[in-house]
């Protein structure tokens, strides 16, 4: 089900799980991309599975392909849209991919918004 997050509230709860809540934003991030873009080539759960197997490596290449997931999403619901998926790669690469995480949502939170599909 897609529903908004705050992204604060995400940010501060993945600082106090020590990044456990990261796991599940990761996973719900990848679900809410994949239902607003109609890519669903890798579920959240494989993307975190992928992710964990590969010591990260994975998440290198989730980041890069969200950017392209979000700006076809960003086209299906007629807003302007944003390739980002070299930024969300530099953040994840420089160990900032919070960053990247919290832009993700926020992008999401506004399709949902404009669409009004949020439950």
């Amino acid at each position: 089900m897609l529903k908004t997050r705050s992204v604060g509230v995400s940010i501060l709860l993945t600082l106090v799980t020590c990044g456990l809540y990261q796991l599940y934003w990761l996973v719900m991030l990848t679900d809410e991309a994949n239902q607003l873009s109609g890519d669903h080539k890798t579920s959240g759960g494989t993307a975190l599975l992928f992710t964990i197997i590969t010591c990260g490596i994975y998440g290198l290449y989730w980041s890069y392909q969200m950017g392209k997931k979000m700006y076809k999403a960003q086209e299906r619901a007629g807003l302007p849209a944003n390739d980002n998926s070299i930024l969300y790669l530099v953040l994840t690469l420089f160990g900032v991919g919070i960053i990247a995480y919290a832009i993700i949502q926020s992008d999401i939170n506004d399709i949902l918004e404009k669409t009004h599909v949020a439950a």
